[in-house]
């Protein structure tokens, strides 16, 4: 079976951002915020596909789609504090900003299907 699309991107994403928190020196603990914010997106989708049901399914990529506004936040405050260069982030902001939009159409398809399924019975 092949990998989804939201599945590689928020992999990629995770990659990204890992090697990014590797070039900024200090504030350890503001790197491990984002890369645990960052790297939740994907662990979030992963767990998605093995749901306990719809309910459930939809559930963790709403958590999924927390964390990308979580990550969002945290890259800001990296350029804020000048910690790096807003160039320097825009290739992640890019990809949040993609992974964000896919999981705000996947929870909406999901929860639509999910009504839909509950007024057909």
């Amino acid at each position: 079976m092949a990998e989804s699309k939201l599945r590689t991107l928020a992999m990629q994403f995770s990659v990204d951002t890992i090697k990014f928190c590797e070039t900024i020196k200090g504030h350890s603990s503001l790197i491990n915020q984002l890369e645990r914010s960052a790297t939740s997106i994907g662990a979030n989708i992963h767990e998605a596909n093995y749901a306990h049901g719809k309910a459930d399914f939809i559930a963790k990529l709403q958590i999924a789609l927390k964390e990308c506004f979580e990550t969002e936040y945290w890259l800001e405050l990296f350029v804020k504090a000048d910690l790096t260069e807003r160039e320097a982030v825009k290739p992640l902001y890019n990809q949040c900003g993609t992974l964000r939009k896919l999981l705000v159409s996947s929870v909406n398809t999901a929860k639509d299907n999910l009504h839909e399924n509950k007024s057909a019975e």
